[in-house]
Parts: structure tokens; sequence; C-alpha cells
């Protein structure tokens, strides 16, 4: 499969596990982890590697922040206090 394909479909997955997450799914903190993983892992062309990596950067801090609001929160999504 070319690197170009592929890098897109990571991006199509993390996108579909923050909305996963924002929807208060169970086990979506774990699942958005997981494509960031894939997302980072993933060996790109030259080409697409720079603007992928690129977009990884702006991406990541906030599926990081939104995992740790949702590790925070109770499965009605209200804030816990710890």
């Amino acid at each position: 499969m070319p690197a170009r394909i592929q890098n897109a479909q990571l991006k199509d997955e993390v996108y579909r596990q923050m909305f996963r997450l924002e929807a208060h799914r169970p086990g979506a903190e774990m699942d958005l982890a997981v494509a960031l993983l894939r997302a980072w892992a993933v060996p790109g062309s030259p080409a697409a590697g720079r603007k992928d990596r690129q977009w990884l950067e702006k991406i990541c801090p906030i599926c990081l922040a939104m995992i740790e609001a949702a590790l925070h929160c109770d499965e009605s999504g209200v804030r816990r206090i710890q």
C-alpha cells in the first residue's frame, strides 16, 4: 500500500477515535492512544513524512489533553474530584 494512502487512513483513524472519545464511548481513551502510536510508528515516504509529522505535532497535544480529561471524568462526563 502506498505510504500516502496508509498515512491518510491513519489520520482518519485518529480523528475517528477523537470523535468516539468526545462521545464518551467506553475504551475510547486507549483506542485514541493506540491510533496515535500507530501514526507515529508508521514509516512514510520522505515527501509525505515531513507533512505528516507536522500534522502529528499539531494533533498530539490536543489528543493527549482529551485523553487526560477523559481519564479524570466519570462515565457521565462529569469531572471527578481527586
